[in-house]
């Protein structure tokens, strides 16, 4: 029997995480968490404070420009950590620069997706997101049976 999965989103633009959640909301057993900032996704991942009872997630998707840290610093910290390195992170993106592409795979990314301009590109980006990183890839095992 399959796992149920857990998705961490890290964007700054409440209208993005709404559609990001609606697209995921047909399907059963996947938690949805969000985090507005860097600082927070962070202090989240590495269950911090008052994300002490966050579960890990089995999926980052990852805005590049956040406040208080940016994606780019975000990335950096969860490929740097043993707990955390082996957590899938989508870059989820409006900048189409060939350097932020670039970046964003040399920091450790799995990988870089253009967010669509209209709504039902969004919408199908973001189940294809869904269908490939919680139903075709292999999840790496959770460390210490989390």
């Amino acid at each position: 029997m399959k796992r149920p999965a857990a998705v961490l989103l890290v964007d700054d633009n409440p209208a993005d995480l709404d559609l990001i959640r609606e697209a995921f909301d047909k399907e059963q057993g996947i938690t949805i968490s969000a985090v507005s900032d860097g600082m927070e996704a962070v202090g989240f991942l590495r269950r911090q404070d008052k994300y002490a009872e966050a579960p890990i997630p089995d999926l980052v998707m990852l805005d590049l420009n956040l406040p208080k840290k940016d994606g780019r610093a975000v990335l950096t910290e969860i490929k740097s950590d043993p707990n955390l390195r082996r957590v899938p992170v989508v870059v989820f993106s409006t900048s189409e620069a060939q350097f932020d592409v670039g970046r964003s795979y040399e920091l450790g990314a799995n990988s870089y997706v253009r967010k669509p301009g209209n709504l039902p590109d969004f919408s199908a980006t973001v189940r294809s997101i869904r269908d490939f990183w919680l139903g075709c890839a292999c999840p790496p095992p959770r460390r210490n049976g989390e």
